[in-house]
């Protein structure tokens, strides 16, 4: 037994009813949170650019033992 076109729409009527003076204060929030996370999102991939930067370059086998070599 599926429900009608009509249930719906009358299912939706008796939410706003319930919830109208309510929906304006969960988009206005919702919208600060998904604001925020982006930020953070943004921040983040910063931070890695930066500490990528930051870190030396790792060195080969090959030089380490040459300079090993030279050094003796």
């Amino acid at each position: 037994m599926g429900t009608s076109h009509w249930q719906l729409l009358i299912l939706l009527v008796i939410i706003l009813l319930l919830f109208g003076n309510r929906i304006p204060q969960i988009a206005k929030s919702l919208g600060k949170g998904i604001t925020e996370f982006k930020k953070g999102v943004k921040s983040g991939e910063d931070d890695d650019e930066d500490e990528e930067e930051e870190l030396p370059k790792k060195k080969s086998k090959k030089k380490v033992a040459k300079e090993e070599d030279d050094e003796e």
